[in-house]
């Protein structure tokens, strides 16, 4: 894979270099034709400018010259002719010669003011763009920046990435993604964080990842990452479809608690959740709360109930109160504002029968998280559960709630 991945990128590298110093190439000859054409009109545009003047003034004096020739012929004519004649051609040319100015000439320009044109033409630009042209282009061994971990979830991959270069200093890490059986990349998050997690991925289909960065206060982005490829074997979570008071997105992971006049719980469309991951809830808006809404999990669906705070179940009310079998906690989490996350984590402590009054012979250890706060309790349940439905409600309209 390293012998492959070094050639591979060597190519792309050659190939990058190549079409970007022929692109240059022809820009440069392009503007130098186009200054050139530039030029070429100034001269042309100050030739005809100035000849203009020194054109009329030749044509006026050869004009002039012309005039005085035929006036000498047609004196000489007269003298030669005979008296009645050489009275009548002397009286013509003498009415002539008075209403002729021979001794007028235009201005002549003195040859000081006469334009001498020439091109001044500065050989150091040749030095100039010669020291940005070994600038110019650099080759790097490796990015800046690499994928460090790739973490299924449930319809999801959680990426992280780290910096290799302890001299780069970045502003923005940009994230893409493809399905290894496409050809295009597409941008999935650009921002200052090192981690994200992305949503529509298709169980069981590789995906390559890669990211690359931006220095600080620069504006072109970085060398892509070497690609990694991540699949989940996680089937997606769903809520259940047709509940009638919830709006669902087209994947069915993100619930839209709608103006229908509908109480009730909404619930996962199969038990998907496994004791040992973390589901995720996030809340992206918020309505009106109300001390009987819920976010959580159970142990299987039970209609009738408007909300998680019954037995069987343990579940967040959106001002942060945690139940557990229907009964309040002492310990409460902040409330659930838009944007906030709440995580649930169940691991299973006990597989069998236990000695105790608590109504439950199996035990389950949940953590729940929200906004940097967390709370840790045991959970008894009547009987094994190997995986989870969850579940929430809402009483107002205007909660939306992304399922991960």
């Amino acid at each position: 894979i390293s012998f492959f991945l070094i050639k591979e990128s060597a190519s792309q590298t050659r190939d990058v270099l190549k079409q970007h110093f022929n692109d240059l190439k022809g820009t440069l000859a392009k503007l130098l034709d186009e200054r050139l054409v530039t030029l070429l009109q100034e001269v042309d545009t100050i030739e005809q400018e100035t000849i203009k003047p020194l054109d009329d003034c030749q044509k006026l004096i050869e004009h002039g010259v012309n005039t005085a020739e035929d006036l000498v012929q047609e004196g000489e004519l007269a003298i030669r002719g005979g008296i009645g004649e050489q009275n009548e051609k002397l009286w013509s040319f003498t009415k002539k010669a008075s209403h002729i100015q021979l001794d007028s000439l235009p201005e002549v320009p003195l040859l000081v003011d006469v334009p001498c044109l020439s091109a001044q033409l500065d050989d150091s630009i040749l030095n100039i763009v010669k020291d940005h042209i070994f600038k110019h282009g650099t080759v790097a061994s490796r990015p800046p920046v690499q994928i460090e971990e790739l973490i299924e979830k449930p319809g999801g991959i959680i990426v992280r990435w780290c910096k290799v270069d302890d001299d780069f200093t970045a502003q923005d890490y940009r994230l893409q993604f493809r399905k290894c059986t496409s050809n295009h990349f597409e941008d999935v998050y650009v921002g200052s964080e090192t981690e994200f997690i992305v949503l529509h991925i298709d169980p069981n289909v590789d995906y390559q990842f890669r990211v690359c960065a931006r220095g600080d206060g620069r504006q072109e982005w970085s060398p892509w990452s070497v690609p990694q490829i991540g699949h989940s074997t996680l089937v997606p979570h769903e809520w259940t479809a047709g509940f009638e008071g919830y709006s669902l997105s087209s994947r069915r992971n993100i619930a839209l608690r709608n103006d229908a006049e509908s109480s009730g719980v909404l619930y996962s469309s199969a038990p998907t959740y496994f004791c040992g991951q973390t589901l995720t809830f996030r809340v992206e808006t918020v309505g009106q709360p109300d001390r009987r809404d819920s976010i959580g999990v159970c142990a299987e669906k039970q209609n009738g109930y408007d909300s998680l705070q019954r037995d069987q179940a343990v579940c967040i009310s959106t001002n942060g109160a945690v139940f557990v079998n229907g009964k309040e906690m002492t310990n409460q989490l902040p409330a659930v504002t838009s944007g906030s996350t709440v995580t649930f984590d169940v691991e299973a402590v006990t597989l069998g029968s236990t000695n105790n009054n608590e109504g439950g012979n199996f035990k389950l250890r949940v953590t729940i998280s929200s906004n940097n706060r967390e709370v840790v309790f045991d959970w008894l349940l009547d009987q094994s559960c190997g995986s989870l439905y969850f579940g929430c409600s809402f009483f107002y309209p205007g909660w939306k709630v992304l399922v991960f």
